[in-house]
């Protein structure tokens, strides 16, 4: 099963159009071939940069099967929120920082250890392990109009109803953001 937004961006992005994708991949015996040399093989077309060749892997792989929507090339799950904050990556940081603090648990679930902090010139990182062995992060960017994005990502979910459940946990999370 392929997301159908997954592949509407195609062909305003890369100039061929899911049905053009998937012949050519079928063309290059794609089914046999790794995620790796998949996109590899993308890319060598010039037709679309690394990013793009990820993302149409990733909708060909779910295409035939092969891994479920949230599903990693692995076969663990992950799930991703994000939400547009008033502010500078820094004063998102912040904000994240004192509502992830103010977490006791994440829906019930221990936290492992201290959470991480980074930065680059472009973006702010936080992780932070939980005691059954999943893992989050948030990454953290500027956007035009004194906003910044903070993206969520709760990885090595076991399937598909973890991804359900963390998604609604998480969008209850971002929304509180807001409130502050």
């Amino acid at each position: 099963m392929t997301k159908p937004t997954a592949t509407a961006a195609f062909a305003e992005k890369t100039g061929k159009s899911w049905e053009g994708w998937l012949d050519f991949l079928e063309e290059i015996g794609a089914r046999g071939l790794s995620h790796k040399e998949i996109a590899s093989r993308i890319v060598e077309t010039g037709e679309a940069s690394g990013w793009w060749a990820q993302g149409i892997t990733v909708a060909y792989e779910q295409h035939i099967g092969r891994r479920q929507p949230g599903q990693r090339p692995g076969g663990g799950y992950e799930v991703s929120v994000s939400k547009t904050v008033a502010g500078t990556p820094e004063a998102v940081m912040a904000l994240w920082g004192a509502v992830a603090d103010g977490l006791d648990t994440a829906d019930g679930v221990a936290f492992a250890g201290a959470a991480e902090t980074s930065a680059s010139e472009k973006w702010r990182y936080w992780r932070r392990a939980l005691a059954d062995g999943t893992r989050i992060s948030a990454t953290i960017g500027e956007k035009p109009g004194g906003k910044a994005s903070l993206a969520l990502t709760h990885a090595k979910l076991a399937d598909d109803a973890a991804v359900t459940r963390w998604r609604a946990y998480w969008k209850t999370v971002l929304a509180s953001l807001a409130a502050r």
